[in-house]
């Protein structure tokens, strides 16, 4: 193994810097991962603006990176698994370099049939949507809104409530061009916010009852149309906020429809639930990636050197899917 390393480092100006730094060794519960593939996330161009010092950021440096898949190359005490050799796929911080250290526990394996390309960008969304629906109290045969469906999030929750046997999938998308995109993806209905009602629409899509479930990433204006949408003892679970944090709700419609409301946020503050949540994904919607059912739609694919123009990608709001980063 060698010494030195790979990886991009943020807070030294718009773009992350290509450095060599020193290669970790694992500790007690830790799993030290050589990576084939990262992917990128929306908190990352948020890190990279925060910490710019050239547009009044903090300067402050940090290594980049949330998502990966690779190869084991060495454990902890105490890891007894995955081993060394295994194939992973996870989230952790400063994952953006040639090995990524982790807690055993935020990774799963690889399902057979996938690569490193496509396995790097499915942790997130997987674990995201999929305990997003169990903290909702999702059932085979219900009934599913998806709101923001066309992210790259959004877009996982609807191939999973699809591979779980949802009963009828609403999916929300703010233009209509990206109606066949969500059809393919196994929306039964298309809410195009820009043209119609959210609410109306999703009533009479489901004969005046509304869905079991609403899962909204965009939050503002849309979560608050999510309840009357609703149907009675359901639930609105917010996992997103494309629009904005602020949101003024009709409380009749919370509390005459006997809703049940949660937010989920499965962030690293949280290492034990993180990891039961990842695991249960896998468990139940692995069989489903193995078979293609599932995948994280992939835009463009870059190198681990060349990421300037992959963020640029982000940044440009134009990017339908992950963006991916190989690692050589």
């Amino acid at each position: 193994m060698p010494e030195t390393m790979t990886a991009l480092i943020g807070g030294t100006g718009p773009d992350w810097t290509v450095r060599q730094v020193p290669v970790p060794q694992p500790g007690p519960g830790q799993v030290l991962v050589r990576n084939r593939a990262v992917a990128l996330n929306n908190a990352d161009v948020s890190m990279l603006a925060e910490a710019d010092p050239t547009a009044g950021g903090t300067g402050k440096e940090y290594r980049a990176g949330y998502e990966f898949a690779g190869v084991v190359a060495a454990v902890g005490d105490g890891v007894a698994t995955p081993v060394v050799g295994d194939r992973v796929m996870g989230t952790t911080p400063e994952s953006f370099a040639q090995y990524v250290l982790a807690d055993h526990r935020h990774m799963v394996s690889i399902p057979a049939g996938l690569g490193y390309e496509d396995a790097s960008a499915l942790p997130t969304g997987l674990l995201t949507e999929h305990g997003a629906m169990m903290t909702g109290g999702f059932r085979k045969g219900q009934s599913v809104l998806i709101t923001g469906a066309t992210s790259s999030i959004g877009l996982i929750g609807v191939q999973i409530a699809k591979a779980l046997g949802a009963r009828q999938i609403i999916a929300t998308t703010r233009s209509a061009a990206k109606r066949e995109l969500l059809e393919g993806a196994g929306a039964d209905v298309v809410v195009v916010t820009g043209e119609q009602d959210l609410t109306k629409a999703v009533l009479d899509a489901t004969g005046g009852d509304g869905v079991d479930l609403a899962l909204d990433h965009v939050a503002g204006r849309t979560f608050a149309d999510c309840l009357p949408a609703t149907r009675v003892d359901g639930a609105v679970v917010n996992i997103g906020r494309l629009d904005t944090a602020t949101s003024t709700i009709d409380i009749d419609a919370l509390s005459y429809r006997h809703l049940r409301v949660f937010g989920v946020s499965f962030g690293f503050t949280r290492a034990a639930e993180l990891g039961a949540v990842l695991s249960a994904a896998v468990d139940q919607v692995g069989p489903a990636i193995s078979e293609g059912h599932v995948r994280a739609l992939r835009d463009s694919t870059y190198s681990l050197e060349d990421a300037a123009p992959a963020a640029e990608r982000l940044r440009s709001h134009q990017a339908h899917g992950k963006i991916v980063l190989t690692v050589a």
